[in-house]
């Protein structure tokens, strides 16, 4: 008997004793810190307008095709939408707080184009131009270099009732004029400019699938969309898009960059792909995946064209750049902006059944990707997200194979994160205990700071997706990426989750 209450005796005080040091060791238990990387390395969180500033109907913004998608039946799937997201519009002081208290020295967000011309194009609506000048002024008094996106996916309404947006040329010219005004406005404050966010979703889900706004598509007869071209309309959105971005680039550079020192770049999204199998056919298999994701848009702005597989497999549907359209666009980029979350398998389509019968773009490349391997076993550790697994190894490969591609270009790293599911029977306290975030980003973190260490990738950025929990497109509130949980039944009150005391002891490590 005593020799089993003294177990119990010692059993109790590890217990306590662990207890009392499990947020040390949540906080050290990693191999990667702010140290692990150049003294000049950026690290940031990052947003976007309309996931997080609600207020859709203040100070003279104008509506977006997002306020249209997300109010009709049945397009998010907890029947949400954004009309107050976390409240960010309103609350941005206290959110600039929270970033200088956590540690990070950059925001990366983006400008609703609606604020500044509620129309798209025409007279500004000077209340949004306020809006931005506070926000930048914030940051700025708070030792904050603000990162400014011009456009996260909020295309004006006006724009997609007058001419289809994106799928007109027009909007070559609105676009121009919109970057312009930023830049007249906010460039002698704003240094680091992001043309475009992730044209490849925008293309892809918007005009190809149809289940993000526009919500364009002809998939099995427009069953799912009333209007669009599945396998033509991503092309030439996407084309409308890069030239869209040269044309802001050539008026900054030209007008503006030599007065105001900034920089300026697009953000693209990246998957990394890995061969199913050594098989020659599933090895070109995952490059045409990766040439049909971002060579789509990155090899035209570093070398002026479409990749060759791309031409090859599209034929005719995908338009052709102009030898004036070609030079603007070949090295109209200062740096490359990098959405990387997962990796996925990719695999030879030998058959491409699926594809003939939707006659959509996706199907075009002639690679099936997915998480499984033929084995059935995931690539990794899945997040909330059905698409979201945890592969840190990724980031790394990712890196060198843009630094052997494309000539070791700056890279920025402007999203990087994983989500939760929104449990509404777990307490905020549970939900403050993202263990499995925090394993994401040592592992990511860890990986970057070996490909800049070790092979010499110019990697000189890094912004963690999301600095709050928000309105996640589609998945709606079902879906937390946040560094702060936001309590949405308690006046939208941000809460640190274990994560951010990570990432102030990665900024300031104790031990």
């Amino acid at each position: 008997m005593l020799m089993i209450h003294r177990n119990k005796l010692i059993i109790s005080l590890f217990l306590v004793f662990t207890a009392i040091i499990e947020p040390i060791n949540c906080e050290c238990s990693t191999n990667v810190s702010r140290k692990s990387f150049p003294e000049d390395f950026v690290f940031g969180t990052a947003s976007s307008a309309y996931q997080y500033e609600g207020a859709v109907k203040e100070d003279g913004r104008g509506p977006c095709v997002w306020d249209t998608f997300a109010h009709k039946f049945a397009k998010v799937i907890d029947f949400s939408n954004a009309d107050v997201a976390n409240d960010h519009y309103h609350r941005y002081l206290e959110d600039v707080k929270l970033m200088k208290d956590m540690g990070v020295d950059s925001y990366r967000f983006s400008i609703s184009w609606t604020r500044i011309f509620p129309n798209g194009n025409g007279k500004i609506n000077q209340g949004g131009v306020d809006h931005y000048n506070n926000l930048i002024n914030a940051l700025l008094a708070n030792g904050i270099q603000p990162y400014v996106t011009m456009y996260h996916w909020d295309t004006p309404q006006a724009l997609e009732d007058a001419y289809k947006s994106w799928v007109s040329p027009q909007i070559i010219r609105d676009f121009g004029a919109y970057a312009e005004t930023l830049y007249e406005k906010f460039g002698d404050r704003v240094k680091h400019w992001i043309t475009l966010n992730e044209p490849h979703t925008v293309a892809s889900q918007g005009y190809d699938t149809g289940i993000f706004a526009p919500g364009r598509c002809s998939i099995l007869l427009h069953l799912f969309c009333r209007a669009g071209n599945s396998a033509t309309e991503p092309y030439i959105v996407a084309h409308h898009m890069l030239l869209a971005h040269a044309t802001a680039v050539d008026i900054y550079r030209r007008k503006y960059q030599s007065i105001q020192h900034g920089s300026i770049g697009a953000a693209l999204d990246v998957m990394w792909y890995e061969p199913e199998t050594n098989n020659p056919e599933d090895i070109e298999a995952a490059q045409r995946a990766q040439d049909f994701q971002l060579g789509w848009f990155l090899d035209p702005l570093m070398f002026g064209d479409y990749p060759s597989s791309m031409r090859q497999r599209v034929g005719n549907r995908l338009p052709i750049f102009t030898a004036r359209e070609s030079a603007l666009l070949k090295g109209s980029l200062d740096f490359v902006g990098i959405n990387h979350y997962t990796t996925y398998y990719a695999r030879n389509n030998k058959t491409n059944i699926i594809g003939v019968l939707l006659n959509d773009a996706l199907a075009d490349s002639g690679t099936i990707t997915s998480p499984f391997g033929r084995d059935g076993k995931p690539i990794g550790e899945r997040a909330n997200s059905i698409w979201l697994y945890i592969v840190p190894r990724g980031m790394r490969e990712l890196m060198n194979y843009i630094k052997h591609k494309y000539g070791n270009p700056i890279v920025l790293i402007t999203e990087n994160g994983m989500d939760d599911g929104n449990n509404i029977f777990r307490s905020v306290e549970e939900s403050l205990k993202d263990e499995k975030r925090i394993r994401y980003y040592s592992g990511y973190l860890e990986n970057l700071a070996e490909a800049i260490k070790e092979d010499g990738c110019n990697v000189k950025g890094y912004f963690a997706w999301s600095l709050l929990d928000n309105w996640e497109w589609s998945a709606g509130y079902t879906s937390r990426f946040g560094l702060y949980y936001v309590d949405y039944n308690n006046n939208h009150k941000r809460y640190p989750k274990n994560s951010v005391h990570w990432f102030k002891n990665f900024f300031n490590p104790t031990c």
